[in-house]
């Protein structure tokens, strides 16, 4: 594990009795979340305001990166209620945006598609007053996969390219960076009125001109929203921390990132993918409904 000193900046409060609460609630119905199995920063925060991100398709993934902190086993099978124990929960909580993620599933034909695409309908089925993001696995870059979570009409389809080219052999190796960029681009292509997502991470030895480069390379894909933040080491097995960002550093990279054409950037140390997603998502629905120097499109 690193020795570097954790900032300040990276000490969050927490509220163990709003996890425990939203975490009983989840655990009677079978349902993960990715805030525990990553063990995010926020979960306090987001737990104690009653917002969660859903992990679809089990605890385990099939793939084994050296940034993340989800448990790399066999896959369990999958779950044919958890469409509808998710949906339960976003109606009981009043949610108005809820985020679903997955494991990578590269054990299944389609990756996890069809359950994926299951999981938005039961959603809009039941809270049809709620908007769903869905952040999905590379689908092993089967278009046919990505055009059935398509077809459910997520409001976000959000794919994390999780850090700049250079390192993702070595941190990355079952993923490519170009075939992530292929899932953003092919969104967008296929279903151009759903906005796309992205985000990545700081911290794991990135240069600032390869940064520079990615925020370039995606929005080349027609992607709408793209988060910042910062990489925290889970163990010791994990690849090693470069530095902590500084949130100066993560503002200015906002700044750039607005500056080249990004409709909502989210650039900061506690930043994650669904972090504060439905602010996300409604800031960049108004940014399509206004034009870049204030005045509203006309029909």
């Amino acid at each position: 594990m690193t020795s570097i000193k954790k900032p300040d900046w990276l000490k969050v409060p927490y509220d163990p009795q709003a996890v425990d609460q939203l975490a009983g609630m989840l655990k009677d119905l079978k349902i993960n979340t990715v805030c525990k199995a990553a063990n995010c920063p926020n979960m306090g925060e987001c737990y104690a305001r009653h917002t969660a991100t859903f992990m679809a398709m089990g605890e385990n993934c099939s793939r084994n990166c050296r940034f993340c902190n989800v448990t790399c086993q066999r896959p369990t099978a999958l779950d044919p209620e958890e469409p509808q124990h998710i949906a339960e929960v976003v109606e009981d909580l009043n949610l108005r945006h809820v985020v679903i993620t997955q494991v990578t599933r590269d054990d299944l034909p389609d990756g996890g598609a069809a359950h994926m695409a299951a999981c938005v309908r039961a959603v809009k089925e039941r809270c049809p007053g709620t908007s769903v993001e869905v952040l999905i696995s590379d689908l092993k870059g089967s278009s046919e996969a990505l055009q059935t979570v398509l077809d459910a009409r997520p409001d976000v389809m959000n794919h994390n390219v999780e850090m700049v080219e250079r390192l993702q052999a070595e941190i990355r190796p079952q993923g490519n960076y170009q075939r992530s960029l292929e899932v953003l681009r092919k969104s967008k292509e296929l279903a151009p009125d759903i906005l796309t997502k992205t985000g990545f991470m700081l911290g794991l030895g990135e240069r600032d001109d390869e940064v520079d480069q990615l925020l370039d390379d995606i929005l080349a894909t027609g992607c709408d929203i793209v988060t910042i933040s910062q990489y925290l080491q889970p163990s010791k097995d994990h690849w090693p921390l470069d530095r902590y960002v500084t949130p100066e550093e993560f503002e200015l990279w906002r700044d750039k990132a607005l500056a080249k054409g990004f409709k909502y950037c989210a650039s900061a140390p506690l930043v994650r993918s669904s972090y504060r997603a439905r602010e996300a998502f409604e800031a960049a629905q108004q940014y399509g409904a206004v034009h870049q120097d204030g005045s509203p499109q006309k029909d």
